[in-house]
Parts: structure tokens; sequence; C-alpha cells
């Protein structure tokens, strides 16, 4: 599991500097499996547009709870980018009450929601695997 988390920071922090923007992370701890026990940041927030990138949303929970964190400590705003957007239960009521200023999600679902669309990146992912690249 810390093995994972290591290539995700990395691959993260080499996103960010081809970017050219700071990197912080939302460390996220379960002692029971889905429920999360305690969170950490790491890195400074402060002032700054805080983007938070998650692989799935589904109540979320979680990412209102990692927007409150990033909120206390300084951010100025907080937006959430997601490749799928399950997005079950009171999802609307979870976000409105959250310090989330935006939930974006990627159009792998058909909802009536502002979306982008990742098919082009899916592709090349695609043709990149058939031919061998990276």
């Amino acid at each position: 599991m810390a093995m994972g988390m290591c290539l995700l920071s990395a691959r993260a922090a080499s996103i960010a500097d081809k970017l050219g923007v700071d990197l912080a992370i939302v460390h996220k701890e379960r002692k029971v499996a889905n429920q999360v026990s305690r969170m950490i940041l790491v890195g400074n927030v402060a002032d700054k547009v805080a983007i938070l990138v998650d692989d799935i949303a589904d109540a979320c929970g979680t990412l209102a709870l990692a927007s409150s964190i990033l909120r206390e400590q300084g951010a100025k705003q907080s937006t959430v980018i997601v490749a799928h957007g399950f997005l079950s239960g009171p999802i609307a009521d979870v976000v409105e009450n959250s310090h989330l200023d935006a939930l974006v999600v990627a159009n792998t679902l058909p909802f009536k929601i502002k979306q982008f669309d990742v098919s082009a990146t899916i592709a090349e992912a695609i043709r990149r695997t058939h031919n061998g690249e990276s």
C-alpha cells in the first residue's frame, strides 16, 4: 500500500512540475474499510486554489472532508475533478454543504452534469498500449 502511495505521489509531482504548479497531497488513513479515520495535508495551500483529483466520487464524503481540511489550511478555493462520478445518495446536499466550489466529472457515466470528454485521452492510451509506447 505504501508503495502505491509513493508511485501516485511521484506521478502527481511529475504532473505538477510539468504544469508549473505547487503540489499538496491529502493523505487519508483507514482503520476500517470504507471509513476514513483521519486525513493529513502534506504541503502548503494557503492563499491558493486547490484542485483535488480522484478516480471515483460516490457519496463525496471523503472529498467534502478533504475540502474542509484545505480551507482550514487557507486554500481560497477547492475544485474536485474525478474520472468516474457515481454520485449516489444525498450527493447534492453533501456538495452544496461542503467547502467544495465545484465538482467536475468525466463523461464516463450518463448524467445531466457539466462534464469533460475523456474519449481522446482513453483512445490515445489504448493506442500507446497497443503499440508498446509509454
